[in-house]
């Protein structure tokens, strides 16, 4: 097992908001340990993952960065992730477990994943500020390097459902073409018919030590699972929705042509 297999993904998760932040602060590494007053490869390792920093140094990071109390928060987030980790068959932090993933798949069959919507349509679902601000905050694992791999399928019927009006529509369904066409992303629609054992939709993240961790939507809000056989079973599910689905290409030709019919007005 290689080193980066063995670090927590909790710890990947905190590095890699400190090393948002000191990127959005336009600072190098050795510029920040300059300002903490620690060597550049401490940085290193806090960002990497490979070591655990203390809450003074945190708050230190904090300052430096004038990020108010965002690492901070997130190392409060760490350490109560480790003393949970036991990972229990349901309710792990699945949104944690996302942003360290190195492969993530999820079917959608009512909206837009949210790791495709844009701004104007996840503010219609979620009338929150700091809700659309965490979506989209979420949505940065894309602009990762190296970035996890990750495939969406969503229903043909996400194409159809209005979600703040034509415009929105017009620009979401832009939105996705435009990401289908990087190597972020690779999107497929499921056209609309029945297929077997699909209830709902669902997201499976796999981590860096190869664990996988599954979530499916309820009507409840959620429920998140390591449980072997229902990640064999989710596994298989996507399966059969992948061998159903339109290709990359022709996926991006259904997009292009609801737009035109639907959303062009």
């Amino acid at each position: 097992m290689s080193p980066q297999n063995k670090i927590k993904p909790e710890f990947l998760s905190f590095g890699a908001e400190v090393k948002r932040l000191r990127a959005a602060a336009g600072l190098r590494q050795q510029d920040l340990a300059s300002l903490v007053n620690v060597t550049r490869s401490y940085i290193t390792q806090v960002e990497s993952g490979r070591t655990r920093c203390r809450r003074d140094f945190a708050l230190r990071l904090d300052r430096a960065l004038k990020s108010g109390t965002a690492i901070a928060e997130a190392w409060d987030d760490l350490l109560e992730s480790i003393k949970t980790e036991r990972y229990p068959t349901f309710f792990v932090n699945f949104t944690k477990v996302e942003q360290s993933a190195i492969v993530f798949r999820a079917y959608d069959e009512r909206l837009v994943h949210g790791l495709l919507q844009t701004e104007a349509y996840a503010r219609v679902l979620l009338k929150n500020e700091d809700k659309v601000k965490s979506r989209m905050r979420r949505q940065e694992i894309l602009d990762r390097d190296p970035g996890p791999l990750v495939s969406i399928i969503l229903d043909e019927t996400v194409l159809y459902r209005e979600v703040g009006g034509p415009q929105v529509m017009r620009e979401q369904l832009e939105h996705l073409i435009e990401l289908s066409r990087t190597e972020k992303v690779q999107l497929q629609i499921a056209p609309i018919q029945y297929v077997r054992n699909v209830h709902g939709s669902f997201a499976i993240a796999t981590r860096s030590d190869h664990r996988q961790v599954a979530y499916a939507v309820m009507a409840w809000g959620g429920e998140t699972t390591t449980n072997e056989d229902d990640i064999a079973a989710v596994n298989g599910t996507f399966l059969v929705l992948q061998s159903e689905a339109l290709n990359v290409r022709d996926t991006r030709s259904l997009i292009r042509k609801v737009i035109e019919e639907k959303w062009t007005r």
